[in-house]
């Protein structure tokens, strides 16, 4: 497998050897270069006084076919927690070896909730009727904001004497928080100066019913950000070499293992896909705040035949490619390493990052389920 996996060991020419393996298969030159200037850091960081070293890694190979992205990649990662690079690139190197990960990418929808609040509940039905009489030029006022975000529609809900409004956005490439919120002033502040409203109301711009970096039972149903689907097919001959069990045992110990998690509810069902987003989301420049609400994928494992099927649905993914720390010169070049630049670039890394979560969840199955967990965080999880 040394031609399939990056090179290991930890001495300094080890490092150097990975380095010149990934530049020979994707062009892409990780040399570390200087800091980014202060003044570019506008918009990124505020009160700047230095930049913190974070250990880089890759994983891989990824297989993948998606609706926007295919190929064979290496992931690059940020991450102080050993075995989780490792572990990763077992499990990639599993579903490569059976054919790779599909990936489907579902939506594309970041919202901002603002509340709407009057001094009796008799205002409450015309206002929704109003907005949704005026949407068209409501979306003209939101857009004039962004050159990159769609308003797509407006939803209400009435609660109490107030009511919530949902702007839903397409954001193209951006991760898009800042885009709706300003976008969403605005199209607020055309309500509050044109609405025929005979007593004062007053808005405020979140209320929170978008969950924005809040795990939620909405953002599971409804979704927010990218919204993706993936999987792969395991056959058992790949399964007992790399994960040393088979389909019946892994779907088996799985389900008793999930047992915990929904007697103690946990939202979302799965292992640990927080550690492959945190980890991918420093190494190309996302909010990694955002993992508190993206981490509530539903991972799910079933016998096919003699194969292993296993299926991860990720509601919300918020990643861009455009804007924030995707300015960072060594983010960027993550981002280029991924293929993530250009048109539709935001959705191929939303599916890049899926899968590679699907990877991982089924790389950590296999340690519970073969009892390694513990003997390799004692044997990668410290020096």
């Amino acid at each position: 497998m040394s031609n399939l996996t990056p090179p290991r060991g930890y001495a300094k020419i080890d490092t150097e050897l990975r380095k010149e393996w990934i530049r020979k298969r994707t062009g892409i030159s990780l040399d570390n270069g200087e800091p980014d200037d202060p003044e570019s850091l506008k918009g990124i960081i505020e009160n700047h006084v230095g930049f913190v070293q974070i250990p880089m890694a890759v994983a891989g190979p990824l297989k993948i076919d998606g609706s926007f992205v295919t190929g064979d990649y290496y992931i690059p990662l940020c991450t102080l927690e050993g075995t989780l690079t490792m572990s990763m690139t077992r499990g990639l190197l599993l579903t490569y070896l059976s054919g790779g990960i599909k990936t489907r990418h579902l939506k594309q929808e970041l919202s901002r909730s603002p509340i709407f609040i009057f001094s009796d509940i008799d205002e409450l039905i015309f206002f929704e009727n109003w907005i949704q009489d005026k949407f068209e030029t409501i979306k003209v006022a939101a857009e004039s904001t962004t050159r990159h975000g769609q308003l797509l529609r407006v939803d209400s809900y009435p609660t109490q004497n107030s009511v919530i409004l949902d702007f839903v956005y397409h954001t193209s490439e951006a991760a898009g928080q800042n885009m709706v919120t300003i976008a969403t002033h605005k199209a607020c502040e055309f309500i509050r100066n044109n609405y025929p409203s005979k007593e004062r109301f007053k808005y405020y711009i979140e209320c929170n019913f978008n969950c924005d970096k809040n795990p939620a039972y909405k953002t599971v149903l409804r979704g927010r950000g990218h919204k993706v689907v993936a999987s792969a097919l395991i056959p058992e001959k790949h399964l007992k070499r790399i994960l040393r069990t088979t389909p019946q045992e892994f779907v088996s110990g799985w389900s008793r293992c999930s047992r915990g998690a929904l007697m103690a509810g946990v939202l979302g069902v799965n292992m640990h896909v927080a550690n492959a987003l945190t980890a991918i989301y420093l190494a190309t420049g996302q909010d990694a705040a955002c993992v508190a609400e993206n981490a509530v994928g539903n991972m799910e494992f079933e016998v096919k035949g003699e194969s292993l099927y296993t299926t991860l649905t990720m509601p919300s993914i918020s990643v861009g490619t455009i804007g924030g720390g995707t300015r960072l010169s060594q983010q960027r070049r993550n981002l280029e390493l991924l293929g993530c630049v250009g048109p539709n670039s935001s959705k191929k890394l939303a599916e890049i990052v899926c899968a590679a979560a699907l990877a991982l969840e089924l790389s950590l199955g296999g340690a519970i389920l073969t009892d390694e967990f513990a003997s390799a965080h004692a044997d990668f999880g410290r020096r």
